[in-house]
């Protein structure tokens, strides 16, 4: 008797799993004779180049299937649930849960907190190591699984049970020696709370993680996020300007540091303290190759960096066709070859138009969260300059629904972009940010979707990805 079975949701054509006749439906028992706990267990176990796979068919029947494959090659089976196992919640009640600030009477899904080391592998999240058993952190070494990205918050251990309110939080440090004794990859990120966990908290915590480099690889420094719905937690203040140009100091100065003893710049502050402190945002080089996008380090040099290099490319594109149209509409000069190329009747080539000569003749609109405004503004108006014509408006949107302190794009709603765009000149079509939508899918936070917008708005909705040759691309209905 199995303790666990998974059934198979999806067999990808043209697979190893297709040839061996498994279907949707039937469900994996074993692979090598063990069992499987969860993802984990079935990607480590399918890496060999000879496996035995025991399958059970919705009859009841079993199949042993002999596999010769090549080294690490996969079977081609998606599962019912992606983890192979269920979700694991958080048990914490951190002071600055942005889960705990949220409304009343939203879907279901946006109130689960989620402390997965396995969602980390596989998506990316944070987590804080209290949810880890003895067991996971073997089978990540075992494994030798990374990287993992880890929220620290602060590494005084009375100060962080007191910030998880989780007597066993500050004990929970102690993993991360052994991840780092077995060579296991991590990432790190603080949540700063004004007057909990930054100033000469902050420094500590900076101090005590570089012991950890270059195994460690990167620690971001985020500011909490504050919505409307407080009542009844932590009574937390926002950071003013004055406060964002102290944490950069500190962390510029600690990154001078760490780059002259790894090659790593190590600390890192996130785009909103920049925005924050109306400083310019670091050079590329100083993110270390971007090791921490999704926790919004680095978006904004990203984004202006492909946008110019995709603008740039376009430019050179367009001086040479000219120079190209040039050459060939320079011919007729020289006598005897006009009568023999016939290239005097094609009337318009020398005047063939290129990328720059282009008049884009259009209206539309893009629409913002607060944060990223004046760098969105900043790339329409170099559009606008680089191609007469485009007429564009940039409408920074207030975040009423979670509260006015929020000012990322991600967290935008329907019925916020409605109510503010409503009545405004939005031109021949209105472009959103990927973020605003949840992943993969045509719905805001709030449940509006995209086509209800555009039926209230009249107007045609484009949703940009996120680098800056599709901001350019879109704009030009490419």
């Amino acid at each position: 008797m199995q303790k666990k079975i998974h059934i198979i949701k999806k067999v990808i054509p043209g697979s190893i799993a297709e040839e061996l006749e498994i279907e949707a439906g039937d469900s994996l028992l074993a692979i090598d004779g063990a069992e499987i706990e969860d993802i984990f267990d079935y990607q480590f176990l399918i890496q060999d180049s000879y496996i035995e796979v025991l399958v059970e068919k919705p009859d009841g029947e079993q199949w042993l299937l002999e596999v010769e494959k090549d080294f690490d090659e996969d079977l081609g089976i998606e599962f019912e649930n992606g983890l192979m196992d269920e979700y694991h919640s958080c048990r914490n009640k951190c002071i600055f849960c942005f889960i705990d600030q949220m409304p009343p009477g939203m879907r279901e899904t946006l109130y689960f907190k989620d402390d997965d080391s396995r969602l980390s592998f596989l998506q990316g999240n944070y987590v804080t190591l209290t949810n880890m058993s003895d067991h996971d952190i073997d089978r990540i070494c075992r494994y030798h699984l990374s990287p993992i990205n880890i929220s620290f918050q602060t590494m005084n251990p009375g100060l962080r049970c007191k910030m998880l309110n989780n007597r066993f939080a500050g004990e929970a440090l102690k993993k991360v020696d052994v991840l780092y004794e077995a060579g296991i990859r991590m990432n790190g990120q603080i949540v700063l709370c004004r007057g909990v966990n930054d100033g000469a908290e902050l420094e500590y915590s900076i101090r005590q993680l570089m012991k950890y480099m270059p195994v460690l690889e990167s620690v971001s420094v985020v500011p909490v996020g504050l919505t409307r719905f407080r009542e009844g937690l932590y009574p937390l203040k926002p950071f003013e300007r004055e406060d964002a140009l102290a944490v950069i100091d500190m962390i510029e100065k600690y990154q001078q540091e760490c780059y002259e003893k790894s090659g790593l710049h190590f600390i890192h502050a996130s785009d909103e303290w920049y925005l924050l402190a109306d400083r310019e945002m670091p050079e590329e080089e100083r993110y270390d190759g971007y090791l921490q996008l999704e926790n919004g380090v680095g978006m904004l040099r990203l984004l202006l960096n492909e946008f110019e290099e995709s603008i740039e490319m376009r430019r050179k594109s367009g001086l040479q066709e000219k120079s190209n149209v040039q050459d060939r509409s320079g011919m007729r000069d020289k006598p005897g070859l006009q009568d023999k190329s016939g290239m005097q009747d094609k009337p318009g080539l020398q005047d063939k138009p290129t990328m720059q000569d282009i008049s884009y003749r259009e209206e539309i609109s893009i629409a913002t969260g607060k944060l990223p405004f004046p760098y969105i503004r900043r790339m329409a108006e170099r559009m606008m300059a680089e191609y007469p014509g485009l007429n564009i408006h940039v409408y920074p949107i207030t975040n009423y629904f979670f509260g006015e302190r929020i000012t990322v794009s991600g967290l935008i709603t329907g019925q916020d972009l409605l109510a503010q765009l409503k009545g405004k000149p939005l031109g021949r079509r209105l472009l959103l940010p990927e973020n605003i939508l949840r992943s993969g899918e045509d719905v805001f936070l709030d449940d509006m979707r995209v086509g209800e917008l555009e039926r209230a708005l009249q107007v045609p909705i484009n949703i940009v990805k996120s680098s800056g040759s599709d901001f350019v691309q879109t704009i030009l209905g490419e």
